[in-house]
């Protein structure tokens, strides 16, 4: 999770791929922005204004809880 607000913290994106090349196990799941934290035992969920440059955090949580898809709704 630090290694993620450090990369996060510093980066410029204009769009998803620019996130894919700072985290290349990035997924778009729109309106959300899908990363995996920890080797695969975590998500986190974010929405991204890329215009303002804003990270909106929504969700973390575990690999089965993300599964489960209660994120979704």
């Amino acid at each position: 999770m630090d290694r993620w607000y450090r990369v996060a913290k510093r980066a410029i994106w204009s769009g998803f791929a620019d996130v894919k090349q700072s985290f290349r196990t990035a997924d778009s799941a729109a309106p959300y922005v899908v990363f995996d934290i920890g080797g695969n035992k975590y998500r986190l969920i974010a929405e991204m204004n890329f215009a303002r440059r804003v990270v909106f955090i929504r969700f973390i949580m575990t690999y089965k809880e993300y599964v489960k898809g209660a994120w979704k709704s």
